[in-house]
Formats: structure tokens, sequence, C-alpha cells
């Protein structure tokens, strides 16, 4: 680089001058503009040939200048690009999918017994517990049908046992005991159906769950059937996903899989899995179900609400990512990126095209199979305007 400073500094010192002599006509040298006063056309012709040959003299010094500053690796006019090291990583794909909240249990509650709905004992977005009283309906004085029954059977019971105790003692007949142990029987029978059909009246809790909507009011009369319920009630703990997986997918989706779901109406997603698979593929859409259960112990998450559904369906423990920008494609169709290679000390490589097979695409980032290995350097800024076999110069990484 000394050399080249040296060098520089002489030829300009020979051009300033050359310039002195010509406009000034210093020493002996004779001006151009004395000779063109003094009219003499051999002199000026003479002047011409040697300002030529200085001209010629000073264009190819310059030339030299100009080719020494091109092969120099400081100065030459290279394309600039950014790089960065590929490293193995983890990778985890997922589909994403729509899906709907639901849960099996989400009941209407309907009376078995008609009758007048004397009480009802929990309000909308009460908790209850499994069996527990939820309404009562007018029995129609069977309780009181049942009060008696109960003293029959307990004057019942008191004979019986005096004629077993007597039985016991051969004291009275065999038929005396057989009537009372049978009328005893019946009486107990008769109570236990009476008090199972007394039961039909108050209406209670199939399992644990919320109330989620109190449909008859007090005072109304119900009857069994469809269309007469009393109390919706949903249990909000056993949520779950039902969604409708493409069948190419079957042999990747499986029980046990990871499943991240986000509601959009909550901005929050749960992680969660695949609990079981279906074993049947629908004709109509080519799919098959996957169910998938929702935490929900806050309570916000309700039936019917959408969800996006992303159920992994590869992993791989050591891939090779790299953003899709970086990658070119030929007019065979074959991919390639180009890496950086021989990098010196002054940050300038050569770019090399490796043509690669990719995989699976998650958001910006593609897996590469095949044509790039752990820690070789991928020319990212400025990919698309190198060639193969370019001096590139790496300006960041």
């Amino acid at each position: 680089m000394r050399k080249f400073k040296n060098y520089f500094n002489a030829l300009f010192a020979t051009i300033i001058a050359a310039t002195i002599l010509t406009g000034c006509g210093g020493g002996d040298a004779v001006s151009v503009q004395s000779i063109i006063e003094a009219g003499d056309v051999n002199q000026a012709r003479e002047k011409r040939k040697e300002l030529s040959t200085q001209q010629r003299s000073l264009a190819d010094e310059i030339s030299q200048l100009d080719d020494f500053i091109n092969n120099s690796g400081e100065q030459r006019n290279i394309p600039l690009v950014t790089t960065f090291k590929v490293e193995n990583k983890q990778f985890k794909h997922y589909i994403e999918l729509q899906g709907n909240v639901t849960t099996k249990q989400n009941v209407l509650i309907y009376p078995e017994m008609a009758g007048t709905l004397l009480k009802v004992h929990v309000t909308k977005g009460q908790s209850v517990k499994k069996g527990q009283l939820l309404g009562t309906i007018d029995d129609g004085g069977m309780r009181n049908q049942l009060s008696q029954m109960k003293t029959q059977l307990s004057l019942a019971k008191t004979t019986f046992e005096r004629q077993e105790k007597l039985w016991k003692l051969d004291i009275g007949s065999e038929i005396q005991y057989l009537q009372a142990k049978t009328n005893y029987e019946a009486q107990e029978s008769a109570v236990k159906q009476m008090e199972e059909q007394l039961g039909k009246f108050s209406i209670r809790a199939p399992f644990t769950g919320i109330i989620d909507e109190v449909i008859l009011d007090q005072g109304t009369v119900v009857v069994p059937g469809i269309g007469v319920a009393v109390f919706r009630i949903v249990n909000l703990s056993d949520m779950y996903l039902e969604v409708d997986v493409p069948e190419s997918y079957v042999a990747s989706i499986t029980k046990g899989r990871e499943v991240k779901v986000y509601f959009s109406a909550l901005g929050e997603t749960i992680d969660t899995y695949v609990r079981q698979t279906g074993n049947f593929i629908n004709p109509d859409n080519r799919s098959f179900t996957a169910e998938i259960p929702v935490p929900n112990k806050g309570g916000i998450i309700k039936p019917n609400m959408t969800a996006k559904v992303r159920i992994n369906d590869y992993t791989s423990d050591e891939a090779i990512l790299i953003p899709q920008s970086v990658i070119n494609e030929n007019a065979e169709g074959e991919q390639y990126a180009f890496l950086a290679k021989d990098v010196t000390k002054d940050k300038i490589g050569k770019a090399e095209k490796s043509v690669i097979t990719t995989g699976k695409t998650q958001g910006d980032y593609v897996e590469v199979l095949t044509g790039i290995s752990n820690g070789q350097n991928i020319i990212e800024e400025g990919a698309r305007s190198v060639k193969d076999g370019q001096d590139v110069k790496i300006i960041t990484e």
C-alpha cells in the first residue's frame, strides 16, 4: 500500500509539473499562447506533437493506477452481503385447524313426574354437586301415604318379630309365622316402592356442574317429556374440542400429540394434547376426528367457543432451518441457496451455489434436508443478487 502511495504521489507531481510547463511556459519551453500569437504553423505542429506524447504517457500511467486499484483487496467494487451460520436445532411442525368447544356434560333436565313446581332451590350460574336438590314438585299427597305405610310397616315388623320368637319356642302354628313374615316383607317392599316414586318429585343434579339456565319458574305445572325441561346444567371442567383432521395425517396425528389451542376471543393460548382419535374416515370430507381436552380452571371457556387448533405432526431434534427469503429456484425447478466459502480475515469470501432439498415449512423458515450442513455460512441479505463463484464482501454475520 505504501508503494502505491509513493507511485501515485510521483505521478501527481509529474502531472502538476507538466501542467505548469504547458500553461505558463517554464524553462525553454514555448507556451501555446505565444505560438498562436506568432502565427507559426510549423512550430504549432511541433508543439502539438510534443503535447500528444505527454498525453499518451499520462493516459498509460493512469491506466496502470486503475488496474492497481481494481485489483486491490480493499478497493474492489464487490457485492456487500450478510451471512449467518446454520446450527442444528429442534424443529416442530404444526398443522392448523379450526374447532368448537363442547362438553359431554351439557344436558337439559326434565321432570320425571307431573305436578306443580313448588320450589326452585338454585339460581342461574350456581355451582352444584351431583345429587343436589334443584327443584321440588308437588307430590299430590303421596308423602302422607308414605307416612301411613311406614306406620303399617312398623306394626307388621313388630308382629313378625313376636311371631318369630314364639315360633322358635315352638309356640303357635307355622302358618301364623309365615303369614306374619309375608305381611312384613310385603309392607317393606311397598314402602321402598313408594319412596322411589316419591323421589321422582325431587329434581336433582345428575352430575357436578353449573346451572346454566333455570328454564321454568316456580309455580309452573310441569309434565314429563321433551320440550318441558326445567334446568340446563353444564360441566365446564370437562371441556374438549373435536376437530376434523385430513386423511393424509392419519399416521402422524396420534394419541398424545402436543396441541396448542388459541382462543381469539380471550387472546389466550392453552397447551394440551390429543386425547383420542377416531377410527372412521368420513367419506364426505376424507377426514377423521381428534378429541382434544381443554383445561378450564378459571371457567372462562364456554361451550361452542371457536378456537384455532395447532397440532404437532412432525418433530426433528437436529434440524437445519433457513429463511425462505434466501432460497432461489432455477429453470429446472431445483431450489438452491448461496454459501459463503473461503472467507478471509478481511471478510472477503466466495459465493457458492448449493442445490438443496427442503422439508416442511413453519412460518418464515424451511427445514433443509440435504445440501447444507451444520456450521456453514449462508448468504442472507444480497442472496438474490450474487452469482455462483463471485467474490462477496461480508459486512455482518
